[in-house]
């Protein structure tokens, strides 16, 4: 069996252009420009990835069939707001603090996104269903266990964010403080 493999995501910021001079105009812009997450909802930032797998799948002289490499390349990318104009030292200075921590929060869906990748690397790597000698059946129960790894990754990601947005949550009060330029 190949050993786990030594991989790294590729990890890329991506920014989108808002205007204004004030936290309270940055923040609007973001609202009128962020990445959309649905046909009327944006966001402040969002955080994507595309994952695709170097797989190996051999057939067992018992007739099962093995998954023997099982390689992920992983690309992260991060949107994130960029002012297009100069900013007062003032708001900089309030940007600076709202933009650490708007990262700070993609990034924690970045983990998320590794954490997922690991949790099929494991399950997958040796993964074998007897009585497949085409490895047919193979990709259909690994497709419904990846399906599962996914949804629990899902709702990970969906009970953060509750949590970041609530009352008195992290990006709210890094909203509240943008927009009144602590």
């Amino acid at each position: 069996m190949a050993a786990h493999a030594d991989w790294q995501a590729a990890e890329t910021i991506k920014t989108y252009a808002i205007t204004g001079t004030s936290g309270r105009e940055l923040y609007d812009s973001i609202g009128e420009r962020g990445p959309l997450l649905g046909p009327k909802i944006r966001a402040i930032a969002h955080t994507d990835f595309k994952l695709t797998w170097t797989r190996k799948y051999e057939p067992q002289p018992d007739g099962a069939c093995t998954i023997t490499v099982n390689v992920p390349k992983l690309v992260i990318s991060y949107t994130l707001p960029k002012p297009s104009s100069q900013l007062s030292a003032t708001v900089r200075k309030s940007w600076q603090k709202f933009i650490a921590g708007v990262e700070a929060h993609e990034r924690v869906h970045g983990g998320y996104i590794k954490d997922m990748v690991r949790e099929i690397e494991a399950m997958s790597v040796g993964f074998s269903v007897p009585d497949d000698p085409k490895c047919s059946k193979i990709r259909v129960e690994l497709t419904k266990r990846l399906g599962e790894i996914s949804n629990k990754e899902r709702r990970r990601n969906s009970d953060f964010d509750k949590v970041e947005f609530s009352d008195g949550g992290n990006l709210q009060q890094l909203v509240l403080k943008l927009v009144k330029e602590e």
